[in-house]
C-alpha cells in the first residue's frame, strides 16, 4: 500500500496538464478572468502603494530605454525582468478590490497568476495557447491549496499571499516544462516563503499589495530555481511542519486532489462587481434589492442589520472607523451607505464620497450579526441577508443567494469589457483605444503564437 502523497499530486498535474483536457467552456472562462485582470491591473495606476511598489521594482531592475527587460510593466509601459514584472503587477491588479475570488478557498487566484504566467510567458515567447494552458494548471492549483488550508487559515492569514505563491509556481512551472519532481520542488520553494496577515487592517497600512506582489514574485522565483536543479521540501503543503501544520488547524488533504482534472475550480471563479471587499457583497446585494422593491430613500432607512458568515466578521469587524479609500472597502458600513445612496459601491463611489458626513451617519447605523444559516454555507456559497429597519419602525428582510458575479449570476463579457474600460478610465491608465487594442487581443489569446506586449 503506498502512502497518499498529495502534494506530488498536485505537482505531476501541474505539470503535464495539456490543453486538450481542458473543457471548452473552462478555457472560455479563463479569457473571461484574462480580460478581468487585465482591467483591475490597468486600475492600479496611481495608487501610491502601487506606485511604491513599481518604483521599486524599476530601480532593481538593472534596465533601461535602451536595454529594457523582456516582461512588460503594465500601468508604466516599461519593462523588466520577469521577476519584477511580476511583482509590480501584481501589486497593481489587487488594490482596486475588482480582481477575481473563488468561494470555497476565498482566495482571488487572477491577481496572483497572470502577473508571474505573463512576464514569463513574455520573457520565453510562449504562445498564447500555452500561457492560457500555465493560468488553468495555477487555478486549479492554487484554489485546491486555499481549500485545504481550510477556514481557520484564513481568520489570521490572507490566504492570496499564502497559497498564492503555489499557484503562482504552477503556472510559471508549467510555462518552463518542468517535470513532476521539478514541480514538486517549486511547490516546496513557493511554499517555504508563504506569507500574508491580516493584522494590515487595522492600520490602513499598504500590505494587502505587498502580499500579491510576493506571492507572484516569490512563486516565479521558485519554479525558474527548480528548473535549475534547486531543490524543496517535497511534502510542502501537508507534511508534518509543512504549510498546514503552521498555519491550520482544520486542513483536509483530501481537498488538494478533489477531483483532480475532471472538477474545473477555475469555472467556480466570481467576478467582483462591487469595487470593496468580497466580504460587503452578498449584504449589498440583498440591501439594494430591498430598496428597489419598496423604492426607499436612504432617509428612509433607520438602521440595517446584515446577517453574516463568521469569515465577514473577521475580516471586516476591525474596520471600523476607516480613514482611508482602501480601508473604507473593507467596511460593511461604508459599503451598504455607498449602495444606498448610489446604488453602486464603485471607485468613483468610494474615491469621491467614502468620508461623506451622509455616508459616515448611514455607516455608523449598520450592524453584522452571524448568522447560523449563511455561516453553515460559507464558504462554498456566499449568502446575503440583511433586516432594514425603517423609521417609522417597519422591518424589511432582503435575500440574495448568489451575489452578482457568481457563477450563477455572472457577467457577461460585453459586461466585463464595460468594467475594464470603466477601471481604465477612472485611473487614467490607458486610453480607450490603448484598451481596446489590448482587450480584443485578450480576447484571442489563444490565437497568438508568441505572446507580445499588451501595450505598446
Amino acid at each position: 500500500m503506498t502512502t497518499p502523497h498529495p502534494s506530488k499530486a498536485l505537482a505531476t498535474f501541474a505539470s503535464q496538464l495539456k490543453m486538450s483536457d481542458v473543457p471548452a467552456d473552462v478555457i472560455n472562462r479563463a479569457e473571461d478572468l484574462l480580460v478581468d485582470w487585465f482591467g483591475s491591473t490597468i486600475a492600479g495606476k496611481g495608487a501610491r502603494p502601487v506606485e511604491a511598489i513599481t518604483q521599486f521594482a524599476q530601480s532593481m531592475g538593472g534596465f533601461d530605454y535602451t536595454h529594457p527587460g523582456p516582461a512588460e510593466i503594465l500601468i508604466t509601459r516599461t519593462s523588466s525582468s520577469p521577476f519584477l514584472a511580476a511583482m509590480a503587477n501584481a501589486a497593481a491588479s489587487h488594490v482596486a478590490e475588482q480582481d477575481d475570488v473563488h468561494n470555497g478557498s476565498v482566495f482571488h487566484p487572477g491577481t496572483v497568476i497572470f502577473p508571474p504566467a505573463l512576464a514569463t510567458a513574455q520573457a520565453i515567447g510562449a504562445s498564447g495557447e500555452a500561457f492560457l494552458t500555465a493560468v488553468i494548471a495555477g487555478y486549479e492549483v492554487g484554489i485546491r491549496v486555499g481549500e485545504f488550508l481550510g477556514r481557520s487559515h484564513y481568520k489570521i492569514f490572507h490566504t492570496t499571499g499564502t497559497a498564492g505563491t503555489i499557484a503562482a509556481a504552477a503556472a510559471v512551472g508549467h510555462l518552463l516544462k518542468l517535470n513532476p519532481e521539478q514541480m514538486l520542488h517549486a511547490f516546496g520553494s513557493a511554499g517555504t516563503q508563504s506569507a500574508g496577515l491580516w493584522e494590515f487592517l487595522r492600520d490602513a497600512a499598504d500590505s494587502k499589495q505587498l502580499h500579491t506582489a510576493h506571492a507572484a514574485s516569490t512563486g516565479l522565483m521558485s519554479a525558474y530555481l527548480a528548473q535549475s536543479g534547486f531543490t524543496g521540501a517535497q511534502h510542502i503543503l501537508e507534511g508534518k511542519q509543512g504549510l498546514a501544520a503552521g498555519m491550520s488547524s482544520d486542513a483536509d488533504p483530501s481537498k488538494l486532489t478533489d477531483r483532480l482534472g475532471t472538477r474545473w475550480t477555475l469555472a467556480e471563479t466570481s467576478f467582483k462587481y462591487h469595487a470593496s471587499c468580497r466580504h460587503t457583497h452578498p449584504a449589498a446585494d440583498a440591501l439594494l434589492q430591498v430598496m428597489m422593491m419598496h423604492k426607499l430613500l436612504p432617509s428612509d432607512i433607520a438602521k440595517v442589520e446584515t446577517l453574516v458568515h463568521q469569515g465577514a466578521i473577521d475580516v471586516l469587524g476591525p474596520v471600523v472607523n476607516p480613514i482611508t479609500v482602501h480601508q473604507s472597502k473593507f467596511s460593511m458600513g461604508t459599503v451598504l451607505a455607498l449602495i444606498a445612496h448610489y446604488q453602486f459601491a464603485g471607485l468613483q463611489e468610494f474615491a469621491e464620497h467614502f468620508h461623506d458626513e451622509a455616508i459616515c451617519d448611514f455607516r455608523d447605523r449598520v450592524t453584522m450579526t452571524l448568522d447560523p444559516e449563511v455561516d453553515n454555507q460559507y464558504p462554498q456559497r456566499w449568502i446575503g441577508k440583511v433586516k432594514v429597519y425603517l423609521q417609522d419602525g417597519t422591518m424589511l428582510e432582503g435575500r440574495v443567494d448568489e451575489p452578482k458575479g457568481d457563477p450563477g449570476n455572472t457577467l457577461s463579457r460585453e459586461e466585463i469589457t464595460d468594467k475594464a474600460l470603466r477601471l481604465a478610465a477612472f485611473s487614467g491608465g490607458a486610453t480607450p483605444d490603448q484598451m481596446n487594442k489590448a482587450i480584443d487581443l485578450l480576447w484571442n489569446i489563444r490565437k497568438q503564437p508568441k505572446m507580445g506586449f499588451l501595450l505598446s
